[in-house]
Formats: C-alpha cells, sequence, structure tokens
C-alpha cells in the first residue's frame, strides 16, 4: 500500500465501495481469528466482498484468513464479518491493522466481536479451550508501535481515549451466561498481544505469566483500541490454541498447522458463545 495512515475521506471512500455494493446497515462487526473464519459461512443471506475491491483495506497474507467482508444476519442480528485480518508481522502499521474497524464503525456498526487464535500462558490452559478477554497487555503498542500514534482527528475519537473497561463489562456477563447456557467451559483473563511472527520462546512465557498474561497472541488490542477510541462497545475471546511451553528441554513446539486446526475444533464452541451473546443483546 503507498501509505501507512490514513484521513477522513480514506474511510469514507473503502464505505462508499462497499456502499455500490451492498446497503445493509451492520450493528454488530465480527473480526475472525487464525482458524476461525468459518465462523462467517453460518451467516444468513450473506453477501461477500473481497478485500481487493475496497480501498485501502489491508489484504491477509496468512494461511486460515481468507480475505472477504461478509454481511448477513446472525440470530436475528444485522452483522458484517471480517474473515481474516492483517497484522502487524505482515509488515502493516497498526493504523492499516485498524483500517476495518474504522471503516466498520461508519458504516453504522456499534459493537464489535473480537476473536484469535492464542497460546495458553496460564498453566490452567489447554488447547481446546476458550478465554474470555476482561483485560490486555500492549507489549507492541507499549514499545511504540500504537495505532492512535500521530496526529488525532477529533472526527475519529479523542485524542487520549481511556482503556480502564476497554472490554465491555455488560457484554461479559452475556458471554458467561451464554457459555453456562451452553455448558461450555470458558476462562475469563488477561490477553498478552506481542508482534510475533515467531512463536514465544520458553523464557518469554514465564516472563508473561509473571505479569499476568494468561494468553498470548498477534492480534486483537491494535483493534480493540481503536473501536474504544471510536466510541464502539467491544466483546473479545481467544480460542486457545496451543499451550505456552515454558521450558527448555520440552521435546515439542508450537507451529502454525497445530493453530490452524485447534482452531476448528474450538468453533463449535465459540460459536455457540457468540451467537448466545447476539440472542440476548
Amino acid at each position: 500500500m503507498s501509505h501507512t495512515t490514513y484521513t477522513y475521506e480514506d474511510y469514507q471512500a473503502a464505505v462508499t465501495a462497499i456502499r455500490a455494493v451492498t446497503d445493509r446497515q451492520p450493528e454488530y462487526g465480527l473480526v475472525l481469528g487464525s482458524g476461525l473464519g468459518v465462523l462467517a459461512e453460518q451467516l444468513q443471506d450473506p453477501i461477500a466482498i473481497p478485500y481487493k475491491d475496497i480501498p485501502g483495506w489491508p489484504r491477509s497474507t496468512v494461511h486460515g484468513h481468507s480475505g472477504k467482508l461478509v454481511f448477513g444476519t446472525l440470530e436475528g442480528k444485522s452483522v458484517v464479518c471480517q474473515q481474516g485480518r492483517a497484522h502487524f508481522y505482515e509488515g502493516y502499521t497498526p493504523q492499516q491493522i485498524t483500517f476495518p474497524v474504522r471503516v466498520m464503525h461508519f458504516l453504522g456498526v456499534k459493537t464489535l466481536i473480537l476473536t484469535n487464535a492464542a497460546g495458553g500462558v496460564n498453566s490452567a490452559y489447554h488447547a481446546g479451550d476458550i478465554m474470555l478477554i476482561n483485560d490486555h497487555i500492549n507489549m507492541v503498542g507499549m514499545a511504540g508501535n500504537h495505532p492512535l500514534y500521530g496526529a488525532n482527528d477529533d472526527r475519529l475519537g479523542p485524542r487520549f481515549p481511556g482503556m480502564a473497561q476497554a472490554y465491555t463489562r455488560k457484554l461479559r456477563t452475556h458471554a458467561k451466561a451464554a457459555a453456562q447456557n451452553a455448558r461450555i467451559p470458558m476462562h475469563e483473563g488477561v490477553y498478552v498481544c506481542v508482534s510475533g511472527p515467531s512463536f514465544e520462546t520458553p523464557a518469554e512465557i514465564r516472563f508473561l505469566r509473571l505479569i499476568g498474561g494468561d494468553a498470548v497472541g498477534m492480534s486483537t488490542v491494535h483493534e480493540a483500541i481503536v473501536a474504544r477510541h471510536m466510541g464502539m462497545a467491544v466483546l473479545a475471546f481467544s480460542a486457545i490454541t496451543n499451550a505456552g511451553i515454558d521450558h527448555v528441554d520440552s521435546e515439542t513446539d508450537a507451529n502454525h498447522e497445530e493453530v490452524l486446526e485447534a482452531g476448528r475444533v474450538i468453533v463449535p464452541k465459540l460459536s455457540a458463545v457468540v451467537r448466545g451473546v447476539l440472542r440476548t443483546v
């Protein structure tokens, strides 16, 4: 892409291109992580727009991210689903990564539901578990790569947005009730965002555990920050696809294939929780 930051007009150009295909007014936005894209196939009356047809929209280069924006209905709610996302490690800036979130806002989305595939940092977590995110540690942003870096446009949000309630309490309550009703065990904890693309070393896993992390991944936090910057409500889940390896003599190592496979196993459980939330909000 030719630029790494955007203007208000850039977002409007993307909206115009999308409106040339569909005039649907989604209230809920859903971002699907590695191995979780099949959730989009559950939408009723879907209309799909390839990312390449939307000006400014970053394209994912990662296997397991199909690269389509899908409009439809889920549990009677109007939804737009981002089937695949861009990542910092692909060479995109945080502003590029979060371009879709701002466009979703201008399409009418008031609530953003984020999902990701993550490694378990908490030793009680196992592959196949779901974690409801109640807070995050933004290692990438704390190192200077923040999606709100640069000049602030007051039409998008305030210069200094608060993050004490990054993940909306009311939505988390709905999610816990939905999991309980579906008899799906669900953890609740802190997600740590790192840049990737290499998986963490054992020492890094021990460090992240020490500072309060429960799961670690390479996405989600930038999107949550920008959504809150624009006044959107945020709900987020981690699909625990592998246990973090915390000792150097382990005979195993993390890989992307196991992430995708575990993601497919988790989809029915995560789908049930997300659908349960949409039924009750």
